[in-house]
């Protein structure tokens, strides 16, 4: 009984909430199950369907053992940069995406930074807040999600930029790991959930 709990905890995703204020996430996924595919990746930050305060996220430090394409840095919106350099995305237009072809090697990894005026100093009269969500897919189209438990929309990691300028983190895949390279206060909280899931994980390997 005590294995089967364990593993049911362990196929859940996890969400947690951090304070106001600008965060920085580190982000690696363990892509080795999905080794020599060629697929896509995907990130985009949206506002919410009703008035968002300004708020930026960029993408830095992309590394892998996998091999961008050639053809396709596709980016939709308010995004600029390619891959493996700097992105930075706002949510000024109601479609903000960056959609890349990919060969899948065992690993990546990149820095997420949230930042401007919705973390920083919250207005409390917008509607809306906004999204941010990363995917990947077995296949260059981009319709095959992978390595993730999302069966609705297929992220493998979304983080939400809150009314209140707070962050929720929810991780839907068992193969990424989310780190704070900052720590701010209230995100004691998500290392302690990370560290968590490798318990779990670890205790399911010995049952």
């Amino acid at each position: 009984m005590r294995s089967l709990f364990l593993i049911a905890l362990a196929t859940l995703a996890w969400t947690s909430t951090a304070l106001a204020g600008p965060i920085t996430l580190a982000v690696t996924v363990n892509t080795s199950t999905i080794s020599g595919t060629a697929g896509s990746l995907d990130w985009n930050f949206n506002p919410g369907p009703t008035s968002s305060q300004a708020a930026s996220v960029t993408v830095t430090g992309f590394t892998s053992s996998g091999t961008l394409a050639a053809n396709c840095p596709c980016a939709t919106g308010d995004v600029s940069g390619t891959l493996p350099s700097t992105l930075t995305f706002d949510n000024g237009t109601a479609f903000n995406d960056y959609f890349e072809g990919f060969t899948f090697g065992s690993e990546l990894s990149f820095t997420l930074h949230f930042f401007g005026p919705a973390l920083v100093s919250p207005n409390g009269t917008v509607a809306s807040g906004s999204t941010f969500a990363f995917s990947l897919f077995s296949d260059a189209a981009g319709t095959n999600p992978a390595l993730t438990t999302d069966g609705l929309n297929g992220f493998a990691l979304t983080v939400d930029v809150n009314l209140d300028g707070s962050t929720s983190i929810t991780n839907f895949s068992s193969q990424t790991s989310v780190e704070i390279v900052t720590p701010e206060p209230g995100t004691l909280m998500i290392a302690a959930l990370g560290l968590t899931a490798l318990g779990l994980g670890s205790s399911r390997r010995k049952v």
